[in-house]
């Protein structure tokens, strides 16, 4: 019998082996035999989890040294603008007393028992989609909370032809107004569903009816029957007297600009980790690649995408929760729109720099230009050519999360300090800094030849004016 003493058969046509004679001997040296005097060509570790992290390129940081960052402002005026809250029981929904606060007529009001016997006096409506909660011109004797679902505020445009105005959706109220005027008026919009929801509504006669047991409504509602609008301008701050086209010699008013007496501090935010790398490998396994470096590299790559998920996600500081309610706007339809992501840049109208989304929401917005036959150029930013919509680049961000049913939010941005936007904030030049605001400090060798490393990145981020902000909220993204 035959051996190869050099290598293996060749699977060829020629090969003896194949019609059972002996095997033909290796002619030249076998490759899987070659291998082990060769070098392989080695990549350094991959991370899937990096993305493109846009939010931390395109927000300008603002050096933090004292680790707060206060934003003073004019004083403001503008109360009970938000956003009304509600707590269910079965299929029963009411409304949370204290929030019956941010309704204009009932800001600061704070007898808590006549509260609770306003949020008892709301009945509970349910509807269906294109049913008419209102009428306009009917009288205006409630005020109507939106519990859940979506409504259109539709009245008579300027030329006889009805107009949409408004998306209303959860949290939002209807004809406040209703509750402080001297004498009822007319609902000058409509209300017709787009989804099924559920509202509550409280009749102003119901209102009267409490207000009659209770001194301190009835003063409270008096008193913001008299309230002078004229005394802020149109963004709620105090207004400033100044004239103007004015001839002779008239006496010009006084004025002084009033600042808040509590501002916002922002506290700067970290993000840790402990890396540990044991002695031997950082000693015996450093060639061709730095195994601490590596490790580190990677660590760091993971703190900044945190640093952008904290940025947008944070319950205390990130973009989702702190835009003014007055800055989140709803979809017509629920698909994110060509006309959706104008109202959106109509919100941020003084130069907006950015918007943001998640990729998904990206590719439903491309889908209804498709069908729309609406093809938007693309815009050149930092070096790329990303998509945009009305020259303002709109970036990806997977942070923005997607919700169980699907929907998900759209950001408008202005950015900048000497633009009134939001700002980006950290701190440099700390102790072991290894990047800006981020710093590597060496924490020893453990008994088990462990070295340790404490990695710590600090940052927040700070929305300096309500209009710098906005957010398109609920946006389908399915099919």
């Amino acid at each position: 019998m035959t051996t190869s003493v050099e290598g293996s058969l060749e699977p060829t046509p020629d090969n003896p082996a194949e019609n059972g004679g002996a095997a033909a001997p290796r002619l030249s040296l076998d490759t899987a035999a070659a291998r082990q005097l060769a070098t392989t060509t080695k990549t350094p570790p991959q991370m899937q989890a990096i993305s493109s992290r846009w939010l931390l390129k395109v927000l300008p940081w603002v050096q933090v040294s004292g680790g707060t960052f206060r934003v003073n402002r004019r004083l403001s005026h503008t109360v009970g603008n938000g956003r009304v809250e509600f707590y269910s029981t079965g299929a029963e929904i009411s409304v949370i007393p204290a929030e019956l606060t941010e309704l204009p007529g009932l800001a600061g009001f704070d007898d808590q028992p006549t509260l609770q016997a306003l949020a008892e006096a709301c009945a509970q409506r349910d509807f269906v989609p294109g049913e008419v909660l209102v009428r306009a011109g009917d009288p205006a004797d409630r005020v109507v909370l939106i519990a859940h679902g979506k409504l259109s505020r539709r009245g008579r445009g300027a030329y006889d032809n009805e107009t949409e105005f408004d998306v209303l959706a959860d949290g939002d109220f209807f004809a406040a107004e209703a509750l402080t005027e001297a004498e009822p008026g007319a609902f000058e919009h409509g209300l017709t569903a787009l989804t099924s929801g559920t509202v509550l509504t409280l009749a102003r006669a119901d209102v009267e009816r409490i207000a009659e047991g209770s001194e301190a409504l009835a003063a409270h509602l008096a008193a913001a029957r008299t309230r002078i609008p004229g005394q802020r301008n149109a963004n709620g701050e105090s207004e400033i007297a100044l004239a103007s086209g004015h001839v002779g010699e008239p006496a010009l008013p006084g004025t002084f600009v009033d600042y808040e007496l509590a501002p916002r501090e922002y506290e700067l935010s970290v993000a840790q980790t402990v890396l540990r790398v044991h002695s031997r490998v950082a000693d015996l396994y450093n060639e061709p690649m730095n195994q601490v470096e590596e490790q580190l590299r990677l660590t760091i790559e993971a703190l900044r995408e945190r640093q952008e998920h904290e940025l947008v996600n944070n319950r205390e500081f990130g973009l989702l929760h702190n835009a003014d309610p007055r800055q989140r706007l709803h979809t017509r339809t629920g698909p994110p729109t060509p006309d959706d992501l104008d109202d959106l840049l109509a919100a941020v109208w003084k130069e907006p720099s950015v918007l943001l989304a998640h990729p998904r929401a990206i590719a439903a917005f491309g889908r209804e230009c498709n069908a729309r036959g609406v093809y938007p150029a693309p815009a050149e930013f930092a070096g790329h050519s990303v998509p945009a919509w009305r020259g303002v680049p709109l970036l990806p961000c997977d942070k923005i999360p997607i919700s169980p049913a699907g929907t998900s939010s759209v950001l408008a941005l202005r950015t900048g300090a000497e633009r009134q936007g939001v700002v980006g904030l950290h701190r440099t030049g700390i102790p072991d800094e290894y990047q800006p605001s981020l710093s590597v400090r060496f924490m020893g060798i453990s008994e088990q030849a462990i070295i340790s490393y404490l990695v710590s990145a600090y940052y927040s981020v700070a929305v300096l004016v309500p209009d710098a902000l906005g957010v398109l909220q609920d946006v389908e993204i399915g099919h």
